[in-house]
């Protein structure tokens, strides 16, 4: 009689895959999975660099036009800058010349008006004593007596 068994005794006795080949087996699946883990990342990447590209364009359309302004206002305070600095050069001369016109009114003026002030400081002096002197009798009634003469 024939035996519907293979030779050895049971169904499984013969594997189908040795461990070389579960080895592989486990090392394709590995990396299966990595490319797929990979896929996912840069899939991720691809949709980041895509908002920061928007983002850098959004930021280049606001950031051009205040830039432009900017240059603008610059350009302003220079030419403002040169005027002030030209009103300064002119204040400087007009300071130097009323300074130089003040030092020569001194002294234009200082000598003559010193002398008239000493000269009408002597007439004064010299009418208080004619005044005094002229009148012996009026300063007698009055009961003061006249300045003594110190002209001698």
């Amino acid at each position: 009689m024939v035996s519907p068994l293979p030779p050895g005794g049971g169904l499984y006795t013969e594997s189908i895959m040795n461990s070389g080949q579960i080895a592989v087996l486990v090392a394709a699946v590995a990396c299966l999975l990595a490319v797929l883990g990979l896929l996912v990342a840069i899939a991720s990447l691809r949709r980041e660099v895509t908002r920061v590209g928007a983002l850098a364009d959004e930021l280049k359309r606001q950031t051009v036009p205040l830039v432009t302004d900017a240059h603008r206002v610059v350009g302003q305070a220079a030419t403002e800058m040169e005027r002030v600095g030209a009103v300064l050069d002119t204040t400087e001369s007009v300071h130097a010349t009323v300074d130089s016109a003040s030092r020569l009114a001194y002294r234009a003026f200082a000598n003559p008006v010193v002398k008239v002030l000493a000269v009408r400081a002597g007439a004064a002096s010299g009418i208080r004593r004619l005044a005094t002197a002229e009148d012996p009798a009026a300063a007698r009634r009055n009961g003061s007596t006249p300045a003594p003469d110190r002209s001698r």
